[in-house]
């Protein structure tokens, strides 16, 4: 077996079980993963310097393809409700299968730490078949130095061999599925199989944190975060295509991460070493932080349709997927943190891109109500946006991240609740979905509006603004801000047909209603009553 790179001696792929292998490359830097990339025929290289890589079938993660083994550790402490149980003999057949199917083949390796604060990251060692995979999970955590290579030693592996196909049978997956992501808590090991799409690592990383993190006293987050002048750092969860990374990326702040955030007793860090971007309809007038990042030497393009002579990204096509991606570390960002540490928040901001076009673009949270919108969770998908999909749908993701959820909502629900209490952390909640109308009729809101909003909240400007109740949610709406378009505070006049927002903001409520009766019986009392509720008439 031939070995080139870095890597501590003492620890090789023996000790994973590794055997016969024909290479393994350790910790490779860009160049020699794209020049491994190049000639392996896994990726182009793009106008700007970018490599754009495609990921067939699988454009975005197979949740329902996701299997956490049930033993001792996991029986009684993960959420069942929200996990696919797999016994530890399925785990083992495919653990040993996915060890023979490696034999002869070559292999990426990076070492790699799972989250910025080294009190609570996780060592973590990622095997690849493909080079693209290893430079996009070694763009998306955070590198050790050579010196920290040497002694370095895993806690969390994974190995990702998208050529391996399943069992349903014998490795317990899906009948009828090509894809397995299964995790063993107590092994600590993470095997991805079927699946080209490179999301699955970090999510996995993720995942594992957010099981083990909450028992230190650590909250794990799927929100982006960034730091102000005076140091007062701000939280910005949402759903994917909500605007987490866009809104995070702020010229006048410093960008902490844009997707994983763990919160402690020592204020807040960040999970990764880069940031993971949606580029569809990337614009370096919009967005120029993103735009620069994503096209130069060093970014990894998912599924980004190209000009086969120029080779110049077309970031508006989505002929392949809504779903592209760009991959940069996050020192693409000029004023990102260095650290990836900061104090507690004196903001937290949710976002939800309601195609339903009801809810106004900022509204203030009490406490309860934060819980509230935080267990709920929720966004809308429109169509074109997953296969099958009709119409607007309402999307409601505990805790804005229940695919990534191993313990029950509770858990992290009271352990949020603690530290916004803790630190008197104001709350907001951000529309930067539709206005005038549904997904289809009316327009999306202003990119320009959202950023003046957000900045007023983070600022303190928006504290002493004058508020309203609004009839059909409760919770309190500015009626003026400065650079912002008045009628766009007062959802209802923004839509032609009065009677059509009424029924539509009365269905969304009772959405909200339903979704949230499976958490009742673990809530107290004042944030049940902080439901949205149709209080008065229509106005």
């Amino acid at each position: 077996m031939q070995e080139t790179g870095v890597r501590n001696p003492a620890f090789g792929v023996e000790t994973f079980g590794l055997k016969d292998l024909k290479q393994v490359h350790w910790n490779l830097t860009e160049a020699p993963l794209y020049e491994h990339a190049i000639a392996n025929g896994e990726a182009n290289i793009v106008a700007g310097g970018a490599l754009c890589a495609q990921t067939g079938h699988h454009t975005g993660r197979s949740p329902k393809d996701k299997h956490t083994v049930v033993d001792a550790l996991t029986e009684k402490s993960v959420w069942w409700a929200g996990n696919r149980k797999l016994s530890s003999e399925h785990f083992e057949n495919l653990y040993r299968d996915i060890l023979k199917h490696a034999k002869d083949k070559t292999l990426f390796a990076q070492d790699l730490y799972g989250g910025a604060n080294p009190k609570y990251r996780i060592q973590t060692r990622v095997y690849t078949e493909l080079a693209w995979h290893s430079l996009f999970i070694r763009t998306l955590l955070i590198r050790p130095n050579d010196v920290e290579l040497e002694s370095f030693v895993p806690e969390l592996t994974i190995i990702d061999l998208p050529s391996f196909r399943p069992d349903a049978k014998r490795h317990g997956g899906r009948e009828g599925s090509d894809t397995m992501v299964a995790i063993d808590f107590s092994r600590k090991i993470v095997l991805i199989c079927g699946s080209s799409y490179a999301g699955e690592m970090k999510k996995s990383v993720f995942t594992t944190l957010n099981f083990y993190l909450p028992a230190q006293g650590v909250m794990p987050m799927h929100c982006s975060a960034n730091v102000g002048p005076n140091g007062d750092s701000a939280l910005f969860f949402g759903l994917s295509g909500t605007g987490k990374t866009t809104l995070s990326a702020d010229p006048n702040r410093t960008l902490i991460g844009d997707d994983e955030t763990g919160w402690g007793p020592d204020g807040i860090f960040n999970f990764e070493g880069g940031c993971y971007a949606k580029t569809i309809k990337l614009s370096r007038e919009a967005e120029p932080q993103i735009w620069d990042a994503t096209n130069r030497f060093g970014a990894i393009l998912e599924n980004v349709v190209f000009d086969p002579h120029t080779r110049v990204p077309d970031y508006d096509d989505q002929s392949k997927t809504e779903n592209t991606r760009s991959a940069y570390p996050l020192d693409f960002i000029p004023n990102a943190s260095r650290t990836g540490c900061a104090g507690h928040p004196r903001n937290v901001i949710f976002l939800t891109a309601d195609a339903f076009g009801v809810m106004p673009p900022i509204a203030r949270l009490t406490p309860a109500q934060a819980m509230y919108h935080f267990l709920s969770g929720y966004t809308a998908k429109v169509a074109g946006t997953e296969k099958g999909l009709v119409g607007v749908q309402p999307e409601f993701s505990t805790c804005f991240g229940a695919p990534f959820l191993p313990r029950p909502p509770a858990e992290y629900g009271d352990l949020f609740r603690k530290y916004l209490t803790e630190h008197q952390v104001d709350c907001w909640l951000v529309n930067s979905g539709w206005t005038g109308g549904q997904y289809g009729v009316g327009r999306r809101m202003p990119i320009k509006a959202t950023r003046a909003l957000v900045t007023a909240a983070l600022n303190g400007s928006l504290k002493i603004a004058s508020f309203r109740t609004d009839p059909y949610f409760g919770f309190s709406v500015p009626t003026s801000v400065p650079g912002v378009e008045p009628h766009l505070l007062y959802p209802m006049k923004t839509w032609k047909d009065k009677a059509e927002f009424d029924a539509t903001a009365r269905k969304l409520v009772k959405m909200f209603q339903d979704n949230f009766v499976k958490f009742e019986k673990d809530v107290s009392s004042d944030v049940r009553a902080a439901a949205p509720e149709v209080r008065l008439a229509a106005e």
